[in-house]
């Protein structure tokens, strides 16, 4: 199966992707990020760059896409944080997010995952919920309810950062990076249990629509 992993950071919701199966390739746009991308998976395809423009230019190529774009300016914490710390800081909310979905919506004929934080808003399409996350999705997302991700948890610590390093199997010490650019990798990652059990899902959906030709 070819797979396109949008917004991929450093690549925590493909972890537990069997890339002996699966061709994938990542889109990032920030260096630093896809450097590590690259050596922890390298027998995937890393691209640099714009991952919204990569998708409406090549999406005919794959199979299986998933999408995780910034989640900042959709967060409850963030527009809290703007309203009691700092409430000359209001931003529009990024409506890329909505064009992904519409755009996957009618245009990809294969499976296809958009994940985000839970809104400050109510979200102008419906999502899936699962644990703390929105998905929309073509296929139904399994329940993890006990599952977290890097943005579910606030950073402030080399402890914490650790903890988060062997809950989520990396190892950032052998990157020349700053404490915060770990911080911020770690906390744009999607748990690997969360990518490895909704493709799973999308797997059992292909298995028993071939079952029925």
């Amino acid at each position: 199966m070819k797979i396109l992993n949008l917004y991929a950071g450093i690549g925590g919701n493909r972890k537990n992707w069997d890339g002996q199966k699966h061709d994938i390739t990542h889109v990032e746009w920030d260096e630093d990020t896809a450097k590590v991308l690259r050596k922890e998976f390298p027998n995937d395809k890393v691209v640099v760059g714009d991952a919204h423009k990569y998708l409406k230019e090549s999406y005919e190529y794959y199979d299986f896409i998933w999408a995780s774009p910034p989640c900042p300016t959709h967060s409850r914490m963030r527009k809290n944080l703007s309203m009691t710390v700092n409430d000359s800081d209001a931003v529009y909310p990024d409506m890329k997010l909505y064009q992904e979905i519409l755009f996957l919506k009618g245009y990809f004929e294969g499976n296809w995952v958009v994940e985000n934080v839970k809104s400050w808003y109510d979200p102008l399409i419906r999502p899936q919920e699962s644990g703390r996350h929105y998905f929309w999705s073509n296929f139904n997302i399994p329940k993890l309810s006990n599952v977290n991700s890097g943005s579910d948890v606030q950073i402030r610590n080399p402890d914490v950062v650790k903890d988060q390093e062997k809950e989520y199997g990396y190892d950032l010490s052998k990157y020349d990076l700053s404490q915060k650019q770990k911080k911020k990798m770690l906390n744009n990652v999607v748990h690997p249990k969360i990518g490895e059990v909704i493709l799973k899902s999308r797997d059992s959906k292909q298995q028993t629509l071939e079952a029925l030709k």
